[in-house]
């Protein structure tokens, strides 16, 4: 009976010590340091990158993502010149990033697998941030304070 009750006990405490060890390996595994899925770096997906890198500045910050526009140079064959043209591309932003991210920053991205029907790109590094007052803001912020210190109405009429 002696080692009866002792596999009991032993298989007890066996089972306590699997169960804290698959709580802490699946909080690691599943969620990482950010928790996103899809990123990169920490995710359990791990999106790869493959193909294209550019360059650009942030101009819209969404949760979960940002648009950037960066300029290329087009030569034109008729006239023998160059004009400079924008694109503008959406990105996935992963939560590990999104509070080094704002508007105006200098970023880079990197083509992956369609994660939806806009975004093929995710958000690489921070190459510059942006240094100005603007980016401090968010851009519903910065029109508020336009519209504050215009003195005009939102509805196009004039205050007088």
């Amino acid at each position: 009976m002696e080692n009866k009750t002792n596999t009991k006990k032993e298989n007890a405490v066996k089972s306590e010590k699997y169960e804290a060890k698959s709580k802490i390996s699946t909080s690691t595994v599943y969620h990482g340091e950010c928790g996103d899925r899809l990123c990169p770096k920490h995710g359990t997906e791990r999106v790869k990158t493959r193909g294209r890198v550019f360059e650009g500045t942030v101009i819209r910050k969404f949760h979960g993502r940002v648009t950037i526009q960066f300029e290329r140079m087009l030569y034109i064959q008729k006239y023998e010149r160059y004009e400079k043209r924008k694109t503008k591309l959406h990105a996935r932003l992963t939560k590990c990033m999104e509070n080094d991210v704002s508007i105006g920053d200098l970023i880079e991205i990197a083509e992956t697998r369609p994660i939806s029907k806009m975004i093929h790109f995710i958000v690489t590094r921070v190459v510059k941030k942006n240094t100005s007052k603007a980016a401090e803001y968010d851009e519903a912020e910065v029109v508020k304070k336009s519209v504050k210190k215009s003195g005009k109405s939102i509805s196009g009429g004039k205050t007088q």
